[in-house]
């Protein structure tokens, strides 16, 4: 097995077995380290196959990532902008890779994620204070999402990713309000939406690039 899928593997066994550290009373360095091994591991693996510009784009994406991934436990607005300036990214990325043409329904799906989410999001949290912060976020992930799915990257890797690391965050706010009480299980359903979100953009974008570079 190569080095770049050692990493791959490697990510994905520390993204997944994350929640596993939940119950173990481990010190906050450890738990963090462990939190941002995910994705990390998944920049570390973009970085060893990157090609071209695009595939530096990503790595930047991921990196963005996870650096969102460990400011989040010391400071939600460092961690909430790291997140951002990945998003703005990730979005050049897939407008760089838009396709030539879009079905009626691909377009439609495209076309109303921004809005319905970004609604969505300004009506979950109880903190009526909170509706607005919540809303410009979505703002950036679901354009993220809406250009993943519009991208040319497959939409059955990359584009339900990043619907997704969406959905993540829409159940983070849904926490804040009608799934308040969601407890472990909640917790547990918005980290592997988000992770496997994470791993399925990688794939996705890195196995079209292989076949570019390979053509």
């Amino acid at each position: 097995m190569s080095g770049a899928r050692l990493l791959l593997v490697a990510a994905v066994i520390a993204g997944l077995s994350y929640p596993l550290g939940w119950a173990l009373g481990l010190p906050a360095a450890a738990s963090l380290a462990w939190k941002g091994a995910g994705v990390g591991l998944l920049a570390l693996w973009a970085a060893a196959e990157a090609r071209s510009l695009d595939g530096w784009l990503l790595v930047v994406v991921l990196a963005f990532g996870a650096l969102g991934d460990v400011l989040l436990e010391r400071d939600m607005v460092l961690g909430a902008t790291a997140f951002v300036a990945g998003h703005c990214v990730a979005i050049r990325l897939y407008w760089r890779n838009r396709r030539a043409a879009l079905t009626v329904t691909q377009r439609a799906l495209a076309l109303l994620t921004v809005p319905l989410a970004v609604l969505v999001a300004f009506l979950l949290p109880a903190d009526r204070t909170m509706a607005a912060t919540a809303a410009a976020y979505t703002l950036f992930v679901a354009a993220m999402a809406a250009c993943a799915w519009a991208s040319r990257f497959p939409r059955y890797r990359t584009g339900i990713g990043a619907m997704l690391f969406l959905a993540s965050d829409l159940l983070i706010f849904a926490r804040m309000g009608p799934l308040s009480g969601g407890g472990g299980a909640l917790g547990l359903a918005i980290w592997l939406s988000y992770f496997v979100g994470q791993a399925l953009i990688a794939v996705g974008v890195r196995s079209t690039l292989s076949l570019r570079s390979e053509a």
